[in-house]
Order: C-alpha cells, then structure tokens, then sequence
C-alpha cells in the first residue's frame, strides 16, 4: 500500500499542486519530483528517504518536504526522528511569523490563532501538537503536557484537537473501573 503523503507533479494547465497551500508557495519541479517519487516508493525505505533527502538538499525548509520527512518518519515507526521534523516545523512556523523561538514563550496574542486562512499559524499548531504527541509516545509526558496545554492555551476552542492529547495523559494509569 502506498501513503499519499507526497503529490504528482503536475505540469502547466493541470491545476495547483498542494505546496501552494503551504508555506512558502510552490516547489520547483525537481523537488516536487522526488517527493512524488518518495510517494510511490513508501514501500522501499531506503529509496524513498533517499528521494526525501534529496528533495531536502534541493528545499531546506521548505514546509512541503518537512510534511513529507515527517510523516515518513512517523508512519515507519521512527518517531525519534518525526519528533526532530516536528521540532524543525515548529521552529520554521515561528520563525516565519515573527513568534517567540521557544514555543513556551508564546501567546495567544502573539498571532491570529483562530484564523483559519492564517496558514502559518495552523501550521505552526499542526507542528506543535505533533510535537506533543510525538513527546507522549516517546515517553516525555511532561514536556508533552507542557506542549499539549500550550496547544490548547493557543487554541481554546481546540479546533486541531489538542484536547485529546490531554485526557490520554489523564487516563494513563487509570484502571478501566475508575
């Protein structure tokens, strides 16, 4: 089965490719070309993280290859390593909206959270809310607390969801009668 976390390139007349929608606009053809590749290559490892390095070495940064890197870390199990993309994509996100570097020392204030068309600020959500999960996973359940109240004090509405990271904190531990 192959995960669509990467698109088709497309070519002039069909369409807008999803990295557009992202940060930073569209991907130059060869980068968009090894993502699409990495795509159909899931099944390989070793071969699609090849062609996601090299789509990294053509776009550091860029947020569609972050997104690409992350989820083939997090969908192979190596969370270690999605944990390290999500802290890159939060750095990336603050840094592109002008927000603390540290995400402790951001406010709700500090940029339209609540904005849906505010791309960078979803973003920069997304990234911390994977951040947190990723920190629960890998056993940090303080700092994914921390990171999963921020999400919230950020999102009081909980429109990404950051509520659910909390009450699996809160049920860990719990017999099933309590």
């Amino acid at each position: 089965m192959t995960l669509d976390f990467a698109h088709k390139p497309r070519s002039a007349g069909q369409g807008t490719p999803i990295a557009h929608a992202l940060p930073g606009g569209g991907l130059p053809h060869e980068v968009d070309h090894h993502l699409w590749r990495a795509g159909l290559c899931y099944h390989l490892d070793e071969v699609a993280e090849s062609h996601l390095r090299q789509a990294l070495a053509l776009a550091p940064g860029r947020s569609a290859v972050l997104i690409g890197l992350y989820r083939f870390y997090f969908y192979k199990g190596r969370l270690s390593e999605a944990l390290e993309i999500a802290r890159c994509c939060v750095a990336k996100a603050a840094r592109e909206s002008g927000l603390p570097d540290d995400w402790p020392d951001v406010n709700a204030v500090d940029a339209a959270f609540g904005r849906y068309e505010n791309i960078l600020s979803r973003f920069y959500l997304f990234s911390l809310k994977a951040y947190a999960y990723l920190q629960m996973r890998l056993g940090n359940l303080d700092e994914g607390r921390a990171a999963a109240e921020k999400l919230l004090e950020l999102d009081p509405t909980d429109k990404i969801g950051g509520k659910v990271l909390l009450e699996v904190i809160e049920g860990m531990g719990k017999d099933d009668d309590d």
